[in-house]
């Protein structure tokens, strides 16, 4: 009989792996490895910018022009109405409802109920999309707002590189140097403007990063147009002399009386949201992120950079309508930062994906901050990660044809929060033209047919009743699903209804 052939010994797993990443690596496959320059802008509204809303008040050619060489997405959604728990999704892949970050991270307002309990930094067990780019060979950093967590959890121990300018801060104190509360940022000049600053921050690692082997991934994240509302003096006599050429009394242009919900439960107050774009100050943000944005588009075309890499714009979520000066108007998407209805959650989105994504074209597939994970995966030829991206879809199917046969499935949404813009809490699932609304506060619905009814007006509860009830079948189901936290008993004693 003869002796079987003695077979070689498996080699380890972790070599399994590394192999699998370099011939997944598309530059080790005989292309050009792709960059990703990921641009992230906070609290700009939907229709803020001219590609969204070409009468809008505000300037953003750069913007403009980078959606003119790119894709545009019409029904882009941010995970949620606040911006940690958005910033968490891109970076994870999974709902804020799932990893426990639905509101920003030291934020807390109570109201009938205590809200929800909630963690106060991005959990260091998640493979972020950072990590999963440099275990592929990636060299990676971040620049700006980071507001996932202090010591410990900061942006280099999440899986970048470099950190310039990110910390557990929501806001700059101040748009100019010095910065104060700016933490890994050395203040510049006295006056020195910080969007301005950040930006020429990103040209030197992107001249940096031209001269290495490796491609990048630079998660670029301003804090503008945030409050405060500051910004360069030139810029904001600029749009006081616009408004005032199109007759604009920009304190009639605040208001809307009885538009919407009681803000504040403790005021008579009515005043809830601006109806009008002409805000001197907000427009001169949102021209100096533009410019900022303009500078490192720039950069890449100058090193030759352009045709290698994926560039990204977005928003973390609505504009600030509401309160803190409701400096920017979303109209005719109801409410702003802080609710769940359309102003609150619907954000500017382009990508521009060189030689794959057909310029100037729009796709109106409602997509989340969550799927951004596992497109970019896909985009650089890796695989996916199941266990990890577990809310995220790939959409670059989408990216090489806007009209490619696509299901993303239902976008669901959970605030338990009382946001410090007047929000209550809700949980919300879009699913094709229809989106419901629950108020966690009573489990009333709001149920509305976005295709006709933009403006979030016409309550279909009692009209499609079937509607109502399968999305409400899935919301529940999802919540469950996930481990969805619900509001808490008010100080008074008062439980909240159990809804799932």
């Amino acid at each position: 009989m003869n002796s079987p052939v003695p077979r070689p010994p498996a080699p380890p797993r972790a070599l399994v792996a590394a192999l699998a990443l370099l011939f997944a690596l598309p530059g080790l496959r005989g292309q050009e490895p792709l960059n990703f320059l990921f641009i992230l802008s906070d609290d700009l509204g939907y229709r803020d910018v001219g590609f969204n809303h070409p009468e809008t008040f505000y300037e953003t050619p750069h913007l403009d022009q980078l959606a003119a060489s790119g894709m545009v997405f019409t029904d882009f959604y941010s995970a949620s109405p606040v911006c940690s728990p958005t910033r968490s999704s891109i970076l994870t892949g999974k709902n804020p409802a799932r990893t426990g970050t639905t509101n920003f991270f030291t934020g807390l307002r109570a109201g009938r109920f205590q809200p929800a309990e909630f963690a106060n930094q991005m959990a260091l067990e998640e493979t972020t999309l950072a990590e999963a780019l440099k275990e592929a060979g990636y060299r990676t950093a971040h620049i700006g707002k980071w507001h996932l967590g202090g010591e410990g959890a900061m942006p280099t121990d999440q899986g970048f590189d470099l950190n310039i300018g990110g910390g557990e801060n929501g806001a700059p104190r101040s748009y100019f140097s010095p910065y104060r509360n700016v933490v890994h940022l050395e203040p510049g000049p006295e006056g020195e403007h910080l969007t301005m600053r950040l930006a020429e921050e990103a040209v030197d690692y992107l001249e940096e990063a031209a001269s290495l082997p490796e491609p990048f991934f630079l998660h670029m994240s301003f804090y503008d147009v945030h409050t405060p509302l500051q910004a360069p003096e030139e810029l904001v006599e600029k749009y006081k002399a616009k408004a005032a050429a199109l007759g604009f009394d920009t304190e009639e242009g605040r208001f809307d009386p009885g538009r919407e919900r009681q803000v504040w439960p403790d005021t008579e107050d009515p005043r809830v949201v601006r109806i009008r774009q002409d805000h001197p100050v907000y427009a001169a943000m949102v021209e100096s992120l533009d410019t900022a944005v303009g500078r490192i588009l720039e950069q890449l075309d100058a090193l030759n950079l352009r045709d290698n890499t994926a560039v990204v714009f977005t928003s973390d979520h609505g504009g600030l309508s509401t309160s803190e000066g409701l400096p920017t108007s979303n109209l005719p998407f109801r409410a702003g930062k802080g609710w769940l209805y359309e102003g609150g959650i619907r954000i500017p989105a382009v990508v521009r994906w060189p030689g794959v994504s057909p310029a100037g074209t729009f796709c109106n597939v409602p997509l989340a901050t969550t799927d951004f994970y596992p497109t970019f995966l896909e985009m650089a030829g890796l695989p996916a990660r199941d266990g990890q991206h577990l809310d995220g879809v790939s959409f670059a199917a989408l990216l090489r044809n806007p009209f490619a046969k696509f299901d993303r499935g239902p976008l669901f949404f959970h605030y338990p929060h009382y946001s410090n813009q007047g929000g209550f809490p809700a949980s919300a699932v879009r699913m094709g033209d229809y989106k419901l609304i629950q108020d966690l506060e009573d489990g009333s619905y709001e149920l509305y047919s976005l295709e006709s009814d933009r403006e979030e007006h016409n309550n279909l509860e009692q009209l499609e009743e079937e509607v109502l009830r399968d999305l409400a079948e899935k919301l529940d189901e999802w919540r469950r699903e996930v481990g969805a936290k619900p509001l808490r008993q008010g100080a008074s004693g008062e439980k909240p209804p159990v809804l799932w």
